[in-house]
C-alpha cells in the first residue's frame, strides 16, 4: 500500500537535491578577519576597527578589533598576535610596534593566514612578510607636521619633538619627514638631529619619548615648559590629548604664563579624527594645529584589501589614505 506513495516522493526529493547542488556560491560561510592594533582603547584604533566592522557586516563578514589595553609595547602585541594566528582568521591587519622583534617571534607562526599592514608598516627588511598595506604615507605625513611649524614659526627656533618609541616603524618614519621638511632637503637622512639648518635646532633633552602613555606625556611636556625656552613642539603622536582635559588641567596654566611673558612655544601634533573636546584644545589657543589621519577609512579599506586576498583575487601592494589639516574652527569629526 506505501510502495506507490514512496515511487510518488522520488522525483520530489532528486529536484530538492539539484537545487541544493546549484545553489549560488554567495551563501559561502561568512569569513571573519580582524585588525592587530597597538592598543585597542586608543581613539584611532577604536575608530579604525568600526571602520572594518561596519565594511565587513555590509558584506556578511565580521571584523574584530584584537590586541591589548593600555599602553602600546612589542612584546604584549606579540603575545596577542600569537594568539590571533591560532584562530584561524580569514586575515589579519597588523599595526606594528616592532618590526623585527614581531619577525623573530610571532610571525615566524604565521603559516597560512593572510598578513596585511595598517597605519604602521614592517620595516624593508621583513616587508616579505605581509601582502600590503594600508594607511597614511607617513613620511609626507610628518613633512606636513612640519610645514604646519613653519607656518607658526618661519624664523626657525629651539624645538623639540615628541615621540612614543624608538621601535614604531610609522613614527620613525614621521620623525624623519618632519626633519626633512625643516631641513629643507627631502633626500636627507631624517636620523640625524637638526642643528642649525634653516634656523632651526633641536634641544639636547629632545625628541622625547612618552611610552604611549599620557600621564608620561604631561609630565615631561610641563617638565619641559618650566626649564626649557622653546619656539616650537610637534609630537608625532596624540598621547598629551588622549582626554583633552587632561591636558587642558595641566598644561594650559602653564601655556597661558607663558604667553603672557611673550615666550609661548607653538604646538603641532598628529590628531585622528580628533572628538569635539580636542577640537576645543584648537579654538582655545591651547594647541595650534593637528594632522590627521582618516581611521575609519584606513579600517574600511584594510577589509577590502583582507577580503579580496581569502577570495584569492590580485590586491594593491600599498593603498594610501588621505591626512586631514586641522585649525583653529574646524567642524568635529563624526563620531
Amino acid at each position: 500500500m506505501n510502495r506507490p506513495l514512496l515511487l510518488h516522493r522520488l522525483p520530489c526529493l532528486a529536484t530538492l537535491l539539484c537545487a541544493l547542488l546549484s545553489a549560488p556560491h554567495a551563501a559561502a560561510e561568512p569569513r571573519q578577519f580582524a585588525l592587530l592594533a597597538k592598543r585597542i582603547d586608543q581613539h584611532f584604533f577604536i575608530q579604525a576597527g568600526r571602520g572594518c566592522a561596519e565594511a565587513a557586516a555590509a558584506e556578511g563578514d565580521t571584523c574584530l578589533l584584537l590586541g591589548a589595553s593600555g599602553p602600546a609595547h612589542f612584546r604584549r602585541q606579540n603575545e596577542a598576535l600569537e594568539q590571533a594566528l591560532g584562530r584561524g582568521l580569514d586575515g589579519i591587519a597588523l599595526s606594528v610596534t616592532h618590526s623585527r622583534w614581531l619577525a623573530e617571534h610571532a610571525l615566524k607562526h604565521l603559516g597560512r593566514t593572510p598578513l596585511i599592514t595598517f597605519d604602521s608598516d614592517l620595516a624593508p627588511a621583513e616587508r616579505h612578510l605581509r601582502r600590503g598595506y594600508v594607511g597614511i604615507d607617513n613620511l609626507a605625513f610628518g613633512r606636513q607636521l612640519g610645514l604646519l611649524v613653519q607656518r607658526f614659526r618661519p624664523e626657525g627656533g629651539r624645538l623639540c619633538i615628541l615621540n612614543g618609541s624608538q621601535q614604531d616603524p610609522n613614527l620613525r618614519e614621521r620623525l624623519a619627514g618632519i626633519r626633512q621638511q625643516l631641513r629643507g632637503a627631502r633626500d636627507a637622512d631624517g636620523n640625524d638631529r637638526l642643528a642649525g639648518e634653516n634656523g632651526w635646532i633641536e634641544v639636547k633633552r629632545c625628541p622625547l619619548y612618552t611610552a604611549d602613555n599620557q600621564e608620561k606625556a604631561l609630565l615631561q611636556l610641563s617638565t619641559l615648559l618650566n626649564t626649557t625656552e622653546l619656539d616650537a613642539i610637534v609630537a608625532v603622536g596624540s598621547w598629551p590629548i588622549y582626554a583633552a582635559e587632561a591636558f587642558r588641567r595641566q598644561l594650559g596654566p602653564l601655556l597661558a604664563e607663558l604667553d603672557g611673558q611673550g615666550r609661548r612655544p607653538a604646538i603641532v601634533m598628529a590628531a585622528d579624527e580628533p572628538d569635539a573636546r580636542q577640537l576645543a584644545l584648537l579654538d582655545d589657543g591651547l594647541i595650534q594645529a593637528y594632522v590627521g589621519a582618516r581611521s575609519s577609512e584606513i579600517g574600511r579599506q584594510s577589509y577590502y584589501m583582507m577580503k579580496r586576498l581569502a577570495q584569492g583575487q590580485p590586491i594593491a601592494g600599498q593603498i594610501l589614505v588621505d591626512s586631514q589639516v586641522y585649525l583653529p574652527g574646524s567642524a568635529p569629526a563624526e563620531p
